[in-house]
């Protein structure tokens, strides 16, 4: 995507850049990348998603100048292409990682895509544009943008932008699939964003609209009148006689006159009868889209879009806090490091963005505290003391499912305990939600697997008490590291580094920098090996290759920088097994999700799913951030040839397979197809990343965490998300199974304890074949508005089976009770302007002027812009007066 210049009789070029795009020529309306397979040269969901995305970060970057940085410059980026990396770097300094923001614009685009894919929303022509419900089509637009806002305020960014995506993918298809561009209209449609203000010169039931056309590409075939209407897509709701069909193979309606279509989703004609106004949907839909995006940023403000979008290298500092009386040591070392990362880290790029607390005992745990203000996360944390309680299992594990709930993906979770889970019922769940949220639990536990004095106990504690932390330690990529009072405070120094995974046997490149080993357990001895053959023990104090500090039974070697490149290796001898985590910097990583191919349908994709799915082809798809690293300035670009698939835990290879690139170099998309081997059966597999430098050295990266091939698919939707006090839900659920007969069980649960029902607690599967089931949700009139409630339906084997469980879980938040609300939002062509309108109401009031998506001057009144006066001013053809807010 190329910014290009701003012609000097438009002031506010920061702001004009925005609808002032080249698109880019070989970048449809398609679902996402996978898609162009099909339909090469389209540009896709995930392109307009993204790009849109960027261009907003990038207005934000200039109106907001970095602290202790020279401003960004327009010029800078004129002539190149868009990428996050070059944006992070710009702003936040060399190296700054874009990880997190990539990662949250994916979970938009992934959202996008969905729209396409999930039963509830594939068929439903209102979200689509289709089938001429073009008012009631703006209304669900309209109300998922608001649902974005409110979501975003209770601080639930996954839900946040799950509806961003659906908002978007449905202002989207607007351009594609009405006849907008076919009315010689240049702009965005004024009035689509606004709720209030009427959609006019709509067609009616009884207007024909379109021609009959026999052929794929249908150039001729709308009757050119000046009203707006879309096309009818396969028999729900039937075409009525004359109306235009949406068209291309899948469309049932097309082969009934009037043939063909109008849909612009691609370029192929075998897909979209009018594929010659591709690019003229897509560059209104881009422009569209970023005003949705700036919308938002309007209505939220700069620091909440952010997060909203996660735009910030730093990662979050999440606590689960043990709070019984044998606690204090623990709790005061959480409280000393929490302090230390905060005052380190005040005003950097790296302060956290967003910090969660959960406390827990026995029998209770909770509240969850989350604040973006490090000094009331202090505060917050301060107050906890170790009160009461005092013997053991205590309900660690149902503190960590809630700290998951409200902790960002991508984040490591810190959880300090001296007692196993007297809840370890949910650790098969916990593990599946840890996978499903790509969070890193490390447990600091104070009292070793054999100790047998301290607490009291109500029953004798068996030596296997602490396998659930374990368990979900190796699901999440985390740890658990068993330490002793005295040596808590220098053990919890581990505490806010997020750093990358390295395997025991690592190559080290010029791009990796701060290795850190970490060895705790009954070691007897241990050695570090560098390319060269010189070798580092267990001795404390400094050595050949680094420094090495031991508590305890913990060691934590620190490697001196830099690092001779090559491979490293790591031997230790110990009793049972020892802990070896192996991290390092490094500004060159990946991100990774998996998607089903869809090629029998309309908008062929990429389903996303959590994790693979036995017996299901299933795509890797990987996304390397940092790709503008180099070892040396003036190197050629790194690269990535394969991956590596190795069972979990014993790390046996389990394959190889070739990564391919998708779409251009720079945007560092690769795909892989997951080997019939590695989904024949249910496991857990982790990931590893080969290729080579710009010099040709080589590069190995691991993912953080496993991943598992799940036993079955396992689907639960909700109309939308949310939740009304008083009211009852219905939720679909479907079970499918790829590979072979299944006799399944299936639980469901909800955290809080809402009533909840289903009408389907047992199926019998053959191959490929699915069963349907409804819960529903009953919400009291109690139910706090802004929380989260998050239902789980589990799918496990029968009896004696040995087929593991597969987990669903769906977020949803309750809306607080709806408030009348009034206000105007009126768009007027620079032909047609009127004077502008003045509301009083004293509900509401506009955007700043540094907050406005758009270059704005004030009119009328001095001062008088944040009572309900408009702002207004003009983008490219268009004079914008934006009213109240209106959504």
């Amino acid at each position: 995507m190329l910014p290009t210049e701003v012609p000097q009789s438009h002031p506010g070029p920061s702001a004009l850049l925005l609808l002032q795009l080249l698109l880019p020529p070989t970048s449809a309306f398609f679902p996402n990348i996978w898609s162009l397979l099909a339909a090469p040269g389209s540009i896709t969901h995930q392109d307009l998603t993204e790009e849109a995305a960027l261009n907003v970060t990038l207005q934000l970057f200039l109106e907001q100048p970095p602290p202790g940085r020279p401003p960004l410059r327009l010029e800078d980026f004129l002539g190149r292409t868009l990428l996050a990396d070059d944006l992070f770097a710009a702003y936040f300094g060399p190296g700054s990682p874009s990880r997190r923001f990539r990662a949250a614009l994916g979970e938009v685009s992934r959202a996008n895509a969905a729209q396409d894919f999930l039963p509830t929303s594939k068929n439903d022509p209102e979200l689509h544009f289709d089938a001429e419900r073009l008012g009631q089509g703006r209304a669900r637009l309209v109300g998922a943008l608001r649902e974005t806002l409110v979501a975003a305020r209770a601080l639930d960014h996954t839900l946040a932008r799950q509806r961003l995506g659906a908002a978007l993918h449905a202002l989207q298809d607007f351009y594609s699939h009405s006849n907008w561009v076919e009315l010689g209209e240049q702009q965005p449609h004024p009035h689509l964003l606004w709720p209030r203000q009427e959609l006019r010169s709509l067609a009616q039931v009884s207007d024909p609209t379109c021609s009959d056309c026999e052929e794929l590409s249908c150039p001729g075939n709308w009757l050119g009148f000046t009203l707006l209407t879309s096309g009818y897509f396969g028999t729900h709701p039937p075409k009525p006689p004359g109306k235009c069909s949406h068209g291309g193979h899948f469309d049932r309606s097309s082969s009934q006159p009037p043939r063909g279509g109008i849909n612009k989703d691609s370029t192929s004609p075998g897909f979209s009868p009018h594929h010659m106004l591709h690019l003229q949907a897509a560059k209104l839909a881009l422009l569209a889209s970023i005003q949705a995006f700036s919308l938002l940023r309007s209505r939220l403000g700069d620091r909440d879009f952010s997060r909203l979008l996660d735009i910030t290298p730093a990662s979050s500092l999440s606590f689960v806090l043990d709070t019984t009386g044998s606690m204090g040591e623990e709790i005061n070392a959480a409280k000393i490091q929490a302090r230390h990362i905060v005052e380190q880290r005040r005003g950097s790029p790296m302060e956290p963005v967003h910090y969660v607390l959960v406390p827990f005992h026995d029998p209770g745990f909770g509240p969850v505290f989350t604040t973006s203000d490090p000094d009331s996360f202090w505060q917050q944390l301060n107050e906890i003391h170790a009160l009461g309680g005092g013997d053991e299992p205590e309900m660690c594990l149902s503190a960590l499912q809630l700290a998951l709930l409200h902790t960002p993906p991508l984040s490591d979770i810190f959880v300090f305990t001296d007692a196993s889970p007297k809840d370890a019922f949910l650790t098969n769940q916990v593990e599946s939600l840890t996978q499903e949220r790509r969070c890193r639990v490390t447990f600091l536990v104070t009292e070793d697997p054999s100790r047998v004095q301290g607490r009291a106990r109500r029953e004798v504690l068996s030596p296997l008490r602490f396998e659930p932390y374990k368990a979900v330690a190796l699901a999440s990529g985390g740890e658990v590291i068993f330490t002793k009072n005295r040596h808590i405070q220098d053990v919890a120094t581990i505490v806010g580094e997020s750093m990358a995974a390295l395997p025991l046997v690592f190559s080290v490149d010029g791009l990796l920098q701060r290795i850190t080993v970490r060895i705790h357990g009954d070691i007897s001895s241990f050695w570090i090996k560098n390319p060269a053959g010189v070798s580092q023990g267990q001795e404390e104090g400094m050595g050949p290759l680094g420094h090495t500090r031991r508590f305890g039974q913990f060691w934590m070697v620190t490697m001196d920088d830099p690092l001779q490149t090559g491979t490293w290796e790591i031997q230790v001898t110990a009793e049972g097994t020892p802990g070896v985590r192996v991290q390092a910097q490094t500004s060159l990583d990946f991100l990774f999700h998996f998607g089903i191919p869809m090629e029998d349908g309309p908008h062929p994709g990429l389903y996303p799913v959590t994790q693979p799915v036995a017996g299901l082809q299933t795509q890797l798809l990987v996304e390397v951030t940092g790709l503008g690293s180099r070892a040396s300035p003036g190197d050629p670009q790194p690269h990535f040839s394969h991956v590596i698939l190795r069972g979990v835990p014993e790390g046996a290879e389990l394959g190889q397979v070739p990564l391919e690139p998708v779409g251009p170099p720079e945007r560092g998309l690769l795909a892989a197809s997951l080997p019939a081997t590695l989904l024949s059966t249910p496991r857990p597999f982790s990931l590893e990343l080969i290729g080579q430098d710009g010099v040709g050295r080589r590069l190995h990266r691991a993912a953080p965490q496993p991943s598992t091939v799940v036993p079955v698919l396992l689907e639960l939707t909700s109309p939308s998300g949310f939740l009304a006090p008083g009211s009852k839900v219905p939720l679909s659920l479907r079970v499918a199974s790829f590979s072979g007969p299944q006799d399944l069980d299936l639980r469901t649960s909800v955290n809080p304890s809402f009533s909840l029902t289903s009408n389907l607690s047992r199926a019998h599967l053959e191959l490929n074949e699915s069963a349907w089931g409804r819960l529903w949700l009953e919400v009291p009139d109690s139910a706090p508005p802004d929380s989260v409630v998050m239902v789980t339906v589990t799918a496990a084997g029968r009896e004696a089976s040995p087929v593991p469980p597969t987990h669903a879980f769906l977020r949803l938040l309750v809306l607080a009770p709806a408030r009348q609300v009034r206000g105007t939002a009126t768009f007027h062509h620079r032909d047609q302007l009127a004077a502008p309108t003045h509301s009083h109401d004293p509900i509401f009031t506009t955007a700043t002027p540094a907050f406005c998506p758009f270059t704005m001057v004030t009119q009328g009144r001095a001062g008088a812009g944040l009572s309900g006066s408009p702002w207004w001013g003009t983008i490219g053809g268009v004079l914008l007066l934006l009213g109240l807010d209106s959504w």
